[in-house]
């Protein structure tokens, strides 16, 4: 078991690459992706076995081994719980737990978070200087969190600085490792490249300040 291995830390699904081309372009490769993928299903199996609807409500993402939770319990000890779990299976390198505790029956706008992913990812396709497919993207409850490998500094701040003027962002939060290559400096502001989300302005004005918290890895 992984529990008393010192890899593992819990501070706080992989969608499965849609092709081969995707995971391949990715810098875990397809190896790597589908890894991955096996990992999130052992971990959710385990939330099946622990307890009833101990997997409702949490979504879990990897990446090479760093597991993200997201999402939200009714109880203290269901979160407790669902941390054990994730942490005591096999392959887990770093468990980063997010999981929010809310009552039954509090307001949480499943559509609203879908919306926000899938403008973000647009918006990272759409930029010359992103390789998108290094980034995992996951929202809950309006925070934005992004998993995966940047090429430098420059890019983690693109694609935070991206996330954080995508309109309802409450706050971006990044567990993205850093790896290498220098690309050209992008002076602050929000993104240039407009996305047509096909809803209007149902989500409110852009924010000018969602906070950003980069996380020590």
């Amino acid at each position: 078991m992984l529990g008393g291995c010192a890899g593992v830390l819990v501070v706080g699904g992989l969608a499965a690459a849609g092709s081969g081309g995707y995971a391949a372009g990715q810098e875990r490769g397809v190896g790597g992706a589908v890894s991955d993928f096996e990992l999130q299903t052992d971990i959710e199996r385990g939330f099946v076995g622990a307890a009833p609807g101990l997997q409702d409500g949490i979504t879990t993402t990897v990446y090479q081994g760093r597991v993200l939770l997201t999402g939200h319990v009714p109880t203290p000890d269901m979160k407790a719980r669902a941390a054990q779990v994730a942490s005591h299976t096999p392959g887990v390198r770093t468990l980063y737990d997010e999981v929010e505790v809310a009552p039954l029956g509090s307001t949480w706008d499943g559509a609203k978070d879908a919306w926000i992913t899938a403008r973000l990812r647009s918006e990272m396709l759409l930029d010359p200087d992103m390789r998108s497919g290094n980034y995992t993207i996951d929202t809950s409850n309006g925070s934005v969190y992004l998993i995966g490998s940047a090429r430098n500094q420059a890019e983690l701040e693109l694609a935070t600085r991206i996330a954080r003027y995508i309109p309802g962002v409450k706050r971006v939060v990044s567990y993205v490792e850093l790896r290498g290559a220098p690309i050209a400096e992008r002076s602050p502001g929000p993104p240039k490249v407009p996305v047509s989300s096909g809803t209007g302005n149902t989500l409110g004005p852009a924010p000018r300040s969602a906070p950003i918290e980069v996380q020590k890895l």
